[in-house]
């Protein structure tokens, strides 16, 4: 934890650094140095450059980490309940589902009521958590719910959602609609000037309540039956999982937009390295899912510079591949 902590602030550093306009490691030290610590203003730095520092670069990134650390918890927590390691947020259409709450409290202007910033995360809330209702009872056979069926339900019931997030764009004239499809592929570029505090009471709350649940995570993975009796609450542990995973992805997904594949590749990667124990894999998830998201940032916006590509198509561009490896790796897994 201490090494994934030290290479997050490294990346961190590293990230702020890098741009459209280039600024040297030694000059980003001294400007966060003096911002957080009043050590004595460096002349070797200007205005201009604190500016880019601290005002752009760094909200970024402290959004990219909030966002990819819930992405990866949520995915984390989502491979334990139903032991599928192709299972997260975005598969599963919890992300389209918080979309579709966003875009709707967008389209009725909650976002200027008395409750303001909490409003879209709210909304897209909402969303998430009946989206994840919708495909568990839609996939429930015969009081069960097989992981298989789940995973397919969520794939028809995503690109059901998108394809109205598309129809809502295309027949609305309102302005901000518009505006907001670069977004919905994902993008950090306008999150700087959200409420970064009201994205972080969510994921800290939600993520204190699921690491409660760590050690009933490591005995459901025995199977349901012998977690029930160990003493487990295998329903409690699931109902309330599922809710705090889905509060979490809303709040994100709706400053973030839709970010795909971080929440599968990241506690598979953390799995294979460190091993199952959901009392290391979840906050170790955090942090590398965090590193994992500043450094696709990092890469969409100066991959191209001065123009800027989403983030969304760069996790999706390394994603999926990895998608189709954990599929193939399954398969044959089972042929065996």
């Amino acid at each position: 934890m201490i090494f994934l902590s030290g290479s997050l602030a490294v990346v961190g550093v590293l990230a702020i650094s890098l741009g459209a306009v280039s600024i040297q490691l030694s000059k980003t030290w001294s400007i966060l140095l003096h911002r957080f610590f009043g050590l004595t203003a460096s002349t070797g730095w200007t205005a201009r450059d604190a500016s880019i520092i601290l005002d752009l670069r760094l909200p970024r990134v402290i959004s990219g980490a909030l966002v990819g650390a819930a992405l990866a918890i949520a995915g984390g927590v989502l491979q334990a309940l139903l032991r599928n390691p192709l299972a997260d947020p975005y598969v599963l259409g919890i992300s389209s589902g918080a979309a579709v709450g966003a875009v709707l409290a967008i389209l009725f202007g909650l976002g200027s009521t008395l409750l303001g910033s909490y409003a879209i995360p709210g909304a897209a809330f909402a969303g998430a958590l009946l989206t994840l209702l919708f495909v568990y009872f839609l996939a429930r056979v015969q009081g069960r719910v097989p992981a298989q069926t789940m995973l397919l339900a969520g794939v028809i019931v995503s690109s059901f959602f998108s394809a109205m997030i598309m129809f809502l764009i295309s027949v609305t004239s309102d302005e901000r609609l518009f505006n907001i499809t670069f977004w919905l592929m994902g993008n950090l570029e306008y999150v700087a000037s959200q409420a970064l505090g009201v994205i972080f009471l969510y994921l800290l709350g939600g993520s204190a309540v699921l690491f409660s649940l760590t050690r009933d995570l490591n005995l459901m993975a025995l199977g349901e039956e012998t977690a029930s009796e160990l003493g487990v609450e295998v329903e409690r542990v699931k109902k309330t999982a599922f809710v705090f995973a889905s509060l979490i992805t809303g709040a994100v997904v709706s400053v973030s937009g839709l970010i795909g594949f971080v929440g599968l590749v990241v506690p598979h990667i953390v799995r294979m390295i460190w091993g199952p124990d959901h009392r290391f894999l979840i906050p170790a998830s955090a942090l590398v899912g965090a590193i994992f998201l500043v450094l696709a940032d990092t890469v969409a916006r100066t991959v191209m510079a001065p123009s800027e590509i989403p983030v969304g198509v760069v996790t999706a561009m390394g994603g999926a591949p990895f998608f189709v490896y954990l599929l193939r790796r399954k398969g044959l897994a089972a042929n065996h």
